[in-house]
């Protein structure tokens, strides 16, 4: 091999984000090139800034449309390019997942490569459906076998016998089309009816779903529950635990659909938030974020700091736009010294924080209007630099200026509406999937309703449900005609999950 290059084999695990090794996220942020399976979580692109292609989709019958033999030779050309490419499978590279074949192709054309593994679907699936696949009292071993052998085989190699009499857990994956296959041949060859069974479908997601019976029962259980892949079969006396020790399924939020209407770049913490609830987030950003068109107005704001008596922050976007442009003019935070900080709520100091700087002053709502009231006596003849966005409400100001106070606003990011929602909110809109849609802001309230179709719109309200961060966001849906079904008591999005929360459980 003439180039540079690299390819990192990294297993993504079976579908929870967080299950992604330390070492699998190091490479995603050392990629140039991702080449991601068709069963990887998208959310994990979130760690790299790379060019992504997806290379395994499903289309008809026959599933996976692109032949592996392609995919190697991707793997090659792009690493012969001198490029650093992770190649993005579910689970683990080694366990049914081609990883070897791959290998084995990057060996045979000269390539350096690593294998990165990852969380198999099998120890996960049954760790997330409550389900020890081993226990000293019930299975001292465990066997996983594959349902979807090489098509091209004339012969099954699956001894059924030897599986019959295996006395710990069997596991097998990639099953569901040949469940009741694999649940008569294990009849057929000698396995007791009562033995407890197992088929869980979406493992580690927010869609997952468990369906228990005996192996006798099984097959008919399932086709009514209507399951579909991914799926894996649990074969074994472990199965019975589950009544006991399953917690996945009874996290508050489980199964739920929630739309993040948050700047894409921005909407980390709710994403983990939601996952850690138990529901699926849905990337559905309505606002864009960026930097103003001109630097100057900040600059001299900037130049001369230490001549305002207070520094105003209603947004950690704000906090982020003025402390990194300090930064990037060779200054640090100790220019700040001289000014006391306000902060709109607890968020935004959260982010002021992480400069090593304090708020001498948080009111104990985050409006804007509470914010002024609190700064009020404290302003009277004094100078004031407000950080904000191109666009928003003039209550501050006024309320200051009216206070006594000499007001300069610099714009310090840009607020922009987006034109269209993303495909991923487009799909769950149209297939009925999306339960709620998170507004955490006047101005994505206001692009929310352009956006949605007059059918989506329609729909509000029943199928989809509005979660609203403060009762300023919510008077801005009113007038666009949106009904708010819960609002936050801490204007948090945090505290717009603890609303949903309430709705949904009561609790």
């Amino acid at each position: 091999m003439a180039g540079g290059g690299m390819v990192y084999l990294v297993g993504a695990g079976p579908g929870d984000p967080g299950l992604l090794t330390l070492k699998g996220r190091d490479c995603l942020r050392l990629a140039d090139l991702v080449l991601y399976d068709g069963l990887v979580n998208p959310l994990l692109l979130r760690h790299t800034s790379a060019h992504a292609e997806r290379t395994c989709r499903t289309g008809g019958p026959e599933g996976r449309v692109l032949p592996q033999d392609q995919i190697n030779a991707r793997l090659i050309e792009a690493a012969e390019a001198d490029k650093t490419v992770v190649r993005l499978k579910g689970g683990d590279p080694f366990i049914f997942g081609r990883g070897s074949e791959e290998a084995a192709a990057l060996a045979a054309a000269g390539i350096p490569f690593e294998v990165v593994p990852g969380v198999t679907a099998a120890t996960a699936a049954g760790a997330y459906a409550g389900i020890s696949l081993t226990h000293r009292a019930l299975a001292s071993s465990v066997m996983f076998v594959t349902g979807h052998e090489d098509p091209t085989k004339t012969d099954s190699s699956i001894d059924y016998a030897l599986l019959a009499r295996y006395e710990g857990t069997l596991v097998f994956y990639m099953g569901l089309h040949r469940l009741e296959t694999i649940a008569q041949s294990l009849l057929d060859a000698g396995m007791r009816s009562d033995v407890p069974a197992c088929v869980i479908s979406c493992a580690t997601t927010p869609l997952q779903r468990t369906v228990s019976a005996t192996l006798s029962e099984l097959v008919e259980t399932v086709h009514s529950a209507e399951l579909r892949a991914p799926s894996l079969i649990i074969v074994g006396d472990c199965v019975q635990q589950r009544d006991a020790i399953a917690w996945f399924e009874r996290k508050p939020l489980f199964g739920k659909s929630i739309g993040i209407t948050r700047p894409a770049a921005q909407a980390g913490p709710a994403i983990e938030r939601c996952l850690d609830l138990g529901a699926r987030p849905i990337l559905m950003p309505t606002i864009s974020i960026g930097p103003p068109d001109d630097w100057s107005p900040v600059d001299k704001a900037l130049s001369c700091i230490e001549e305002y008596d207070w520094l105003v922050f209603t947004s950690a976007n704000g906090v982020r736009g003025l402390c990194d442009r300090l930064w990037e003019l060779g200054r640090d935070a100790r220019a700040f010294a001289t000014a006391k900080i306000a902060a709109i709520g607890s968020a935004t100091a959260e982010v002021l924080a992480e400069y090593q700087l304090r708020a001498d002053l948080i009111p104990e709502t985050s409006r804007a209007e509470a914010l002024a009231e609190a700064l009020q006596p404290h302003v009277g003849g004094k100078r004031v630099l407000w950080a904000c966005a191109n666009r928003g409400r003039d209550v501050l100001p006024r309320e200051l200026q009216t206070a006594g106070a000499e007001v300069e606003r610099v714009v310090v990011y840009h607020n922009e509406d987006v034109d269209e929602l993303s495909p991923e909110a487009i799909e769950a809109i149209s297939s009925g999937r999306l339960d709620w849609i998170g507004l955490s802001s006047p101005s994505i309230a206001r692009n929310l309703k352009k956006l949605l179709s007059s059918d989506a719109a329609g729909r509000l309200g029943q199928e989809i449900r509005l979660a609203s961060i403060s009762p300023v966001t919510s008077a801005a849906a009113v007038e666009q005609g949106l009904p708010i079904a819960v609002e936050a008591s801490q204007f948090t999005w945090d505290g717009l999950f603890d609303a949903i929360i309430e709705a949904e459980t009561g609790a």
